[in-house]
């Protein structure tokens, strides 16, 4: 009987461990930030176009590139020195903190395809 006891007694904390595991989650630099502001890029720019933020708070953006048929392969934010390369179908996160309310523009690296960051 004790040899049971002693055999099972582990069972309770190795189904605890193998839980917390599966609900863990990825804080990896691919995993986009609670409260991240997606941002798509197709051929016709970037989606929405108009974005709200708050200011004093950080702005977590995911900005994914869904198309080739683009010359917004890159995020430019002259304001926050943000010059981020967008690879094919891989979300990029780009995260920095607007300090005071107004718009913050934002374009691809020809400018041609623009958006903004309304900071209130």
């Amino acid at each position: 009987m004790k040899s049971n006891f002693a055999r099972f007694r582990f069972l309770p904390i190795a189904a605890t461990l193998v839980a917390l595991a599966g609900c863990g989650g990825s804080a990896g630099k691919d995993a986009a930030p609670s409260g991240a502001i997606a941002i798509t890029v197709t051929e016709d720019g970037f989606e929405p176009a108009v974005v709200r933020a708050a200011a004093g708070q950080p702005v977590h953006l995911v900005v994914t590139r869904k198309t080739d048929k683009t010359c917004a392969t890159e995020f430019v934010m002259a304001e926050h020195q943000i010059n981020q390369p967008l690879p094919l179908d891989q979300p990029v996160n780009i995260t920095f903190t607007p300090g005071h309310a107004g718009e913050l523009h934002y374009a691809c690296g020809m400018n041609m395809y623009k958006g903004t960051i309304v900071v209130e």
